[in-house]
């Protein structure tokens, strides 16, 4: 794999990551909606009980996404910026095989 496939990999995991980060947000969102409505008038004990530990398991995948994905930008941008002209070469040299096929 050279620099340019590398580099293009790392941005398609990063894009990943963040959807996965988006994700998790959303669930969250849900799960409060829910357990808002419960309380503001069902109060299921059941529901409360069991949406509190998915909300509480969720929130703390949502810091190691969040984790995860500072932590994989981070090696990206330094893998960019140590190979950024080889990358730029490898880029520059695909547009002229596209343009000439």
């Amino acid at each position: 794999m050279d620099k340019l496939q590398k580099f293009e990999l790392m941005n398609k995991i990063a894009r990943e990551l963040e959807d996965l980060q988006n994700s998790q947000t959303a669930l969250i969102t849900k799960i409060s909606q829910i357990e808002v409505d419960n309380m503001n008038g069902l109060n299921d004990s059941y529901l409360e009980k069991n949406l509190d530990d998915i909300h509480s398991k969720i929130a703390a995948n949502v810091d190691s996404v969040n984790e995860i994905f500072t932590h994989f930008e981070q090696q990206r941008d330094e893998y960019g910026e140590k190979n950024r002209s080889a990358i730029e070469a490898a880029e520059a040299a695909a547009l002229v095989n596209q343009s000439s096929s």
